[in-house]
């Protein structure tokens, strides 16, 4: 997976980006989507349209998860329950996604195992 992942819903990118990595021009409308704000950056050194930590796993499946591979299964199980719920919150990322380029930034080390990639998968699977 590269840095900047992209994935496409329709004919529109959802792209999945590190907090720590710079904003770029086509990264569209740019989401947060950590519970917890990114460690060490000032909230005027991020570029992004909304802060949606309610979006982000709870703290306990947070904990939990604690970014083992072999727990990504399970992860995602969980976390995509909980996510049935806030479709209020979810919805307008997927509106977004089907007329311009959406990025769901997050601030994990893995770049494969993290709540931003799935998200994009089950915003995919709406």
């Amino acid at each position: 997976m590269t840095r900047d992942s992209i994935f496409y819903t329709g004919t529109v990118p959802i792209r999945v980006k590190r907090a720590y990595e710079a904003a770029a021009k086509g990264d569209g409308k740019r989401y947060l989507v950590d519970r917890v704000w990114p460690r060490g950056l000032r909230k005027d050194a991020i570029a992004i349209d909304a802060w949606l930590k309610e979006l982000g796993p709870s703290t306990e499946l947070r904990k939990w998860f604690g970014h083992e591979p072999a727990r990504w299964g399970e992860f995602k199980k969980r976390y995509f329950e909980e996510l049935e719920s806030k479709e209020a919150l979810w919805g307008p990322i997927r509106s977004a996604a089907r007329e311009r380029t959406v990025t769901l930034v997050y601030s994990a080390r893995d770049q494969e195992h993290n709540q931003a990639v799935a998200l994009r998968e089950f915003l995919d699977s709406r």
